[in-house]
Order: structure tokens, then C-alpha cells, then sequence
């Protein structure tokens, strides 16, 4: 072994050492806090972080909800901060709105929820953010101003937050997200969680604002929704008091580093874009977003390491190798929910160590969807499963490789401020 493999390995090594109970045959880890604090469901306070990643990663994101209920014996309703980003904002806006999980799973599978104030139109539930497709964008790009107004700190931006600028301007609307989110919280109010928090991006200068927080634009809570879900070259920017907003996760899928000072206990990042164990798609578009997705990895695994040095305890969970079959390449296509949420329920339980219970099968017309989807999924699970260490051996990843922002302890002068946030 060369010298450089060698203080390669040695580096891989006391990175893992961070994360010293990571489920590399599943799709979870842990950063416990290093003072024994409580954890969630055992007297401490917590909080939940839900991540980005879609109309599918919606689905997953509730399975998961209902694997920490059942994990940690909590009622998700009470952490004490709820923060969400694109498709987390939409599920963290409804449980801060008092919806629970058994609601949102009947929602996920198309069934009519017992809720009323979940009785928006039957078409919501299945497009809620519109076509699986863009609209054609505009042929010019939809914002040169964040490149000119950040040009002496473009690279230590997320690559995703310069290329917003450079993508041409979105058309789609989201409609049916507002009306579901109004439908729980009046429209131009805000959810009576105390804790709950908004991620979206500034258009124009750069910066993560974080609606709800102390010192943050005030605006209703579907306006911020939809501005935390505004995808740029997909969704048209959404305007709050002549400001332009655009999706949080342009800047992170999980933005998990905005609660390293809250004073948590514990937080648990439930993160759609997060994987820690990957399938090997034939299809060149998933193999595409495996490896998009293995950026977003190596950059929520730092998020997590900071808020731990901060003394707060992490647990993260993303989707596993049968997870990421079934969402395929394409995040916003709503075919699959019912069958995404299902095993996400069985998938999560496993990853948070709880013997994996069988989920209950999608009532109605989903029940044979999920039928017929059983086998395929069984033969696709039999090609070669890519872990934690196979992944960084051939470079799927890479713990080692200099993350974009001020994540990886590098002092940095011109790092974004925070509106809203704890950095404010």
C-alpha cells in the first residue's frame, strides 16, 4: 500500500470513528451526545429535521416519521422544533399543524383521512406538486444577480446554490401544496407549534432564511412552504413582501447545521436525499442520481458532525437499497407513493434497530400495485448492493474530499449570514 492510500485509510478511519455505531448494512447512524444527555422519548428535548427529495421522498419521509414513533415511543407532534426543508416543510408544516401520522400515511395512500381538515380534492393527493415532468423553463437564466452579488465567495457556496443562477427561470406552480397546507393552517397564519421552522433560499442574495425563526420575514405558512419547495428551473420563484424565494435545499437537502446551537438534546434528521447503502441501477438516470445523491450524503454527514461538536446528539436516517428501487430516478413522480411509504415503514424500523414489524398493505387501489411490485422488487435485490465501504473504495463517495461552505472546520470570513436562523 502507498503512502497516500495509507494516510487515506487512516483519515476514512478517524472519520468513521466520529460515527462510531453507523449501520453501514442499513441506512442509518448515530453521533451520541458526549455528555450522556437524554435522548428523544427519554426526557430530552429534540428536535426533527426533515430533508428535501420530492413528492417520493414525501412518501418515505412519513414511513419514517412512523418508524420513530414506534422506535422511541414519542409522538413526532412534540419535538420541541420541527424544521423542514422542500417536501420536509410540507410534512413538518402539517405535523406542526397538528396532523398526525396515522393521517398522513391514509393520505399517502390515497385513502380519504379521517381528519377534515385533511378534505382537499382527491387530485391533490395524487400531483400535489403538479406533472412528474417540468414545465419548458425560460430560455434565459433565472437569476445572474446571486452570481454578481457573491462573486468573491462562489466556491464556498454549494454548487447548487450558484447553479440556481444559472438555470433558466421555472414555470410550474404548486397550487394544490397551498390549498393542502391552508387547509390545516388558515392562510396568512402560521402554525401554533412554537418550534416550527421554514427553510428557503433568498433568490437574489444567497442566503438561507429560515421562516418561523426569531427575526425572520413574517409570512403565512403555506407561502413559506411553497417558497422552500419553489425547485428553480422547475417551480417559479415565490414572492413574499417583493422578495424571491426558491427551494431550501438549493443551499442543503437537510440543513441540519442550523440547529447545532438551538440547545438540543438530540436531533433526528430524517433526510429522503441521504443514503449510506445504495442499490447498482441498471438505468443510466439512476445511476446518475445515486451519485448526485452520494454528494448530498458526504455534506449531510458533516451537517450532522458539527451540530454533534456543538453537544447535541445525532441520529440520521435515509432510504436503504430497496428504498432507493422503488424511488428510481425521478423524486417527483407520484405512481409509487403508497408503495414508497410502505416499505420506508419496514426500512426505517430496521435501520433504527427495532425488529422490523410487517407493514399493513395500501387499502384500496394501491393494495395491487404493492402486490405486483413485490416480485420485482425481490429479483431487483438480488444485484450487487453497494455499502459505506465499497461505496468511498470506488469513490462513490468520498468522506475525505473538501466539502463546499464552512462545514468542515475551516474558518471562512464572508460565510452567508443566516436570516432568521441561529447564525443571524
Amino acid at each position: 500500500m502507498t503512502a497516500g492510500r495509507g494516510s487515506r485509510a487512516a483519515r476514512r478511519n478517524a472519520r468513521r470513528r466520529m460515527i462510531p455505531d453507523a449501520a453501514r448494512a442499513g441506512a442509518a447512524y448515530r453521533l451520541p451526545a458526549a455528555d450522556g444527555r437524554p435522548a428523544a422519548g427519554s426526557g430530552g428535548r429534540w428536535g426533527l429535521v426533515l430533508g428535501g427529495g420530492g413528492v417520493l421522498g414525501a412518501s418515505w419521509l412519513v414511513g419514517a416519521l412512523d418508524a420513530v414513533q414506534r422506535t422511541r415511543g414519542v409522538d413526532v407532534r412534540d419535538a420541541d422544533v420541527i424544521m423542514g426543508t422542500s417536501a420536509g416543510a410540507v410534512i413538518g408544516g402539517l405535523v406542526a399543524g397538528g396532523i398526525s401520522v396515522d393521517e398522513l400515511m391514509a393520505q399517502q395512500r390515497g385513502d380519504v383521512p379521517d381528519d377534515a381538515r385533511l378534505a382537499v380534492p382527491a387530485a391533490d393527493y395524487d400531483a400535489p406538486a403538479g406533472p412528474s415532468h417540468p414545465p419548458r423553463p425560460g430560455l434565459r437564466p433565472g437569476n445572474a444577480r446571486i452570481l454578481t452579488r457573491n462573486a468573491r465567495r462562489l466556491r464556498r457556496m454549494p454548487p447548487t446554490t450558484v447553479l440556481a443562477g444559472f438555470l433558466p427561470a421555472g414555470r410550474g406552480r404548486m397550487p394544490a401544496v397551498g390549498r393542502l397546507i391552508e387547509t390545516v393552517v388558515p392562510a396568512g397564519s402560521w402554525a401554533s407549534h412554537p418550534g416550527l421552522r421554514v427553510v428557503a433560499l433568498d433568490y437574489d442574495s444567497g442566503e438561507r432564511v429560515v421562516f418561523g425563526a426569531p427575526g425572520a420575514p413574517e409570512t403565512g405558512l403555506a407561502q413559506a412552504v411553497l417558497a422552500s419547495c419553489a425547485i428553480p428551473g422547475w417551480f417559479t420563484p415565490v414572492e413574499i413582501d417583493g422578495v424571491r424565494y426558491v427551494d431550501g435545499g438549493v443551499w442543503s437537502a437537510t440543513n441540519a447545521d442550523l440547529l447545532a446551537d438551538a440547545g438540543l438534546d438530540e436531533i433526528i434528521v430524517l433526510a429522503p436525499m441521504v443514503s449510506l447503502r445504495y442499490d447498482a441501477p441498471g438505468d443510466w438516470r439512476a445511476r446518475m442520481e445515486r451519485r448526485w445523491r452520494a454528494r448530498v450524503t458526504r455534506r449531510a454527514l458533516a451537517e450532522a458532525a458539527r451540530v454533534n461538536r456543538a453537544g447535541t446528539g445525532v441520529t440520521m436516517i435515509g432510504p436503504g437499497p430497496e428504498d432507493l428501487q422503488l424511488i428510481g430516478f425521478n423524486l417527483m413522480a407520484p405512481g409509487r407513493r403508497a408503495d414508497v411509504l410502505e416499505t420506508s415503514r419496514r426500512t426505517s424500523l430496521a435501520a433504527l434497530g427495532a425488529p422490523v414489524e410487517a407493514g399493513s398493505a395500501p387499502a384500496g387501489r394501491a393494495a395491487a400495485t404493492t402486490a405486483a411490485a413485490k416480485d420485482a422488487r425481490a429479483a431487483d435485490l438480488r444485484r450487487a448492493v453497494i455499502d459505506l465501504d465499497a461505496a468511498e473504495e470506488t469513490q462513490l463517495i468520498d468522506l475525505d474530499a473538501d466539502l463546499d461552505g464552512n462545514l468542515d472546520g475551516r474558518a471562512t470570513t464572508d460565510a452567508p449570514r443566516e436570516i432568521g436562523g441561529e447564525r443571524a
